[in-house]
């Protein structure tokens, strides 16, 4: 339980995307600096943009914002109550986030809001200043309903009452998520006032984060769990692996938590983290993802103990990943790997297939096909990375192996079902994506590569296709 009075903390900090893993992450990082009696002025405001947030808010709102936390390793599990979060603003009330958002202690706003949340285009990675919600904040800013409408209304508030910005901190996996973000508000507010986007550019901080920490999703079964082991009741549990990493940099406009005396690595460049952690571990689990929902695997685990897939991802990763990331200061990229596998092999976490494949088409531009595009360039394999988006092009088509149907898990899935289903007779036609696909269908190798993958899955089926990869 929480060491601290709950009571005796105030707001520093409104996060955006209130999901497990935010509350599995930075909640906890926060809850272990106030039981250290150190910066109770820096705890939590939720708030939800997304009518889906409102359950979120509604469930926690009863509990007095407090939320039971379950790290799982093999050997041991143990639970905690974290009291980090104080208020929630619910999605629906625009002015009361507007409100809260001109208050000067809040002085950090994070933002936990998937890797499709930050409005840029999938094949370039770069700012879309077509997507709807932009176009419909910039058309009307004073009433925002996406989350950078309301950054950037509430930092033009801060602006005209002569306030210092806040800082605004991305916790998503995105490379460079601080640049993004850091683009998104001010492409927006390019289309709303020039004057104010180059004081956006040149006051307001975003700092780039590594965040990592494997959170699978809730449902009865873990809230039945906590009820049963812990004696709790608890309408949002969460549980997760007891690994966890946050690498930050120190760049922030009106101050921070001193987050370093529990554990947070601050650095004057997080690159190298964050292309360590996209490109292997999050690379990793796509690539084990559609092979295995294939072979109707449930659990992340249960695919890690079947060889073909356990080998295909340690060759793919020590021969197409790790030599095109770039080197991490004071890291062993191999020993990392070995984490990794262990990580994603640990049973307790009840980690499930269905989760990592979900949202493909932003996914696979971040964290698989630059990798592949670094590959290229560098004149080393692509075979294993090509066959990632061969298994993902598989998947799409609706089926498993077993012919269980695959339900939809993307907001793309008409359209990319139907080039799945094009593709099997003419794999160019999954290429053809160039949204998600960018300039790689122009690069020879990469093209005959995936054209091979897919014939052979379809031909001799996932596991031939697994082997041939791994004994190739």
């Amino acid at each position: 339980m929480p060491a601290y009075d709950t009571g005796a903390l105030s707001a520093g900090i409104l996060h955006i995307g209130v999901g497990n893993f935010h509350r599995a992450h930075q909640a906890v990082y926060l809850d272990d600096l106030f039981n250290r009696g150190s910066d109770l002025d820096w705890a939590l405001v939720g708030a939800g943009i997304r009518d889906t947030d409102a359950a979120m808010c509604r469930d926690l709102v009863g509990q007095d914002w407090l939320t039971t936390v379950v790290e799982q390793e093999v050997s041991a599990s143990s639970a905690r109550v974290i009291g980090s979060m104080i208020d929630f603003v619910a999605p629906g009330d625009p002015g009361r986030i507007l409100a809260v958002l001109a208050d000067p202690a809040i002085r950090i706003v994070s933002l936990t809001i998937t890797e499709g949340g930050y409005c840029i285009d999938p094949a370039t990675q770069a700012f879309d200043p077509a997507h709807p919600d932009i176009v419909a904040d910039a058309a009307d800013i004073a009433h925002p309903r996406g989350v950078f409408g309301v950054l950037l209304a509430a930092l033009a508030r801060r602006r005209a009452a002569g306030q210092p910005p806040f800082t605004v901190m991305s916790c998503d996996n995105l490379p460079g998520n601080g640049d993004v973000a850091r683009n998104a508000v001010a492409g927006l507010a390019e289309r709303v006032d020039i004057g104010l986007a180059a004081w956006v550019r040149d006051t307001v901080a975003f700092p780039s984060s590594m965040v990592d920490r494997i959170t699978p999703a809730t449902g009865e079964r873990e809230r039945a769990l906590v009820r049963s082991d812990y004696g709790v009741a608890d309408a949002r549990p969460v549980f997760c692996e007891g690994f966890r990493q946050w690498v930050l940099e120190d760049h922030f406009t009106a101050g921070r938590p001193a987050l370093e005396r529990v554990g947070v690595q601050f650095v004057s460049d997080v690159q190298p983290f964050e292309l360590m952690k996209i490109q292997i571990l999050n690379g990793g689990h796509a690539a084990i993802a559609y092979p295995a929902a294939l072979l109707d695997f449930y659990f992340v685990h249960e695919a890690m103990a079947e060889p073909l897939l356990s080998g295909y991802l340690r060759k793919l990763l020590d021969h197409e990943v790790i030599p095109v990331v770039p080197p991490v200061p004071a890291t062993d990229l191999h020993a990392y790997r070995v984490r990794i596998e262990s990580r994603f092999a640990n049973p307790k976490i009840g980690d499930t297939i269905q989760r990592l494949c979900m949202d493909g088409s932003n996914r696979q531009p971040k964290f698989v096909l630059p990798t592949a595009m670094a590959a290229l360039q560098r004149g080393t394999a692509v075979e294993g990375l090509a066959l990632v988006s061969a298994f993902w092009c598989r998947y799409c088509h609706g089926t498993t192996e077993s012919g269980r149907t695959v339900e939809p898990n993307d907001a793309a899935w008409p359209r990319l079902q139907a080039a799945a289903r094009a593709a099997r007779h003419d794999p160019a036609a999954w290429l053809a994506l160039r949204d998600i696909f960018g300039d790689l269908p122009r690069r020879p190798r990469y093209a005959r590569a995936f054209a091979d993958a897919l014939q052979r899955i379809w031909r001799d089926g996932t596991r031939a296709t697994l082997a041939h990869y791994h004994d190739g």
